[in-house]
């Protein structure tokens, strides 16, 4: 894929109108491309600043009477028709537009984390069904945290929970939310965990959620400046565990 080529999905890739083949392609030419992916982190930055900062309107009182008395109007009137229903059309596209911006703007934080919550359980899928589960194999946490020196714009904290029964297995760069993420793989018998991290935005949900997406668990929480996604098919008491061992 070239980078015209991925220009013109960026958007749609932000939105999460792209069917699972478009995303995997363009989210692997992201991995790899500097230009489009500070281009696609402009574009969810802008996305999420919509999200947060922009006014709240509710419909005014009346308006869909109002809306169906145009369109009755109209629909009597012989004369310029196509006019009058232009007009008509307009009216009811406005009135749409007010109640969905009024939905998607009362939906708040919780929209913005179920969103990520699938863009990290497609991440995690992604890993493993394209064989690329790990950059760096390693057991050492001293040897995958040096690892991700100079290849991101944060420092991510890599922990031996082998005592507690999460042996670490390696690491690698992914893709979350919209820019460059460290994706820190831990086993747990036969069952992989991903642990995302990537700094936490402005207005970034905060406080711990343990929630269920397409048959994985994910556990969330933010510490030190930084968003933590643990995702795995693991049950759900044991990643907690997992969770809570990690923030000790």
């Amino acid at each position: 894929m070239t980078c015209d080529d991925a220009r013109e999905l960026l958007q749609p890739l932000a939105d999460q109108e792209l069917d699972l083949a478009q995303k995997l392609d363009v989210e692997r030419h992201v991995r790899s491309c500097v230009g489009c992916a500070e281009y696609l982190h402009s574009l969810t930055e802008l996305r999420q600043s919509i999200r947060e900062k922009a006014p709240y309107y509710r419909a005014p009182e009346g308006l869909a009477g109002r809306v169906q008395a145009a369109v009755r109007a109209a629909a009597k009137k012989e004369a310029r028709p196509r006019l009058n229903w232009g007009w008509a059309a307009v009216s009811l596209a406005s009135a749409a537009a007010i109640l969905w911006g009024a939905i998607v703007l009362r939906s708040g934080s919780s929209s913005q984390r179920d969103l990520l919550a699938g863009d990290v359980v497609a991440g995690h899928v992604r890993s493993l069904m394209a064989n690329h589960l790990l950059d760096v194999p390693s057991t050492d946490q001293h040897t995958v945290k040096p690892w991700f020196n100079g290849k991101l714009d944060f420092s991510p904290q890599v922990k031996d929970l082998t005592d507690e029964g999460f042996r670490l297995a390696g690491g690698r760069l992914d893709y979350v939310n919209g820019r460059a993420a460290a994706a820190m793989v831990f086993e747990r018998r036969k069952h992989v965990i991903n642990l995302f991290v990537w700094p936490a935005s402005q207005g970034a949900p905060s406080g711990s959620l343990a929630v269920s997406r397409n048959g994985f668990n994910l556990v969330h929480w933010k510490a030190g400046g930084l968003e933590y996604w643990a995702v795995s098919d693991l049950n759900p008491a044991e990643l907690e565990d997992f969770a809570r061992d990690y923030q000790k």
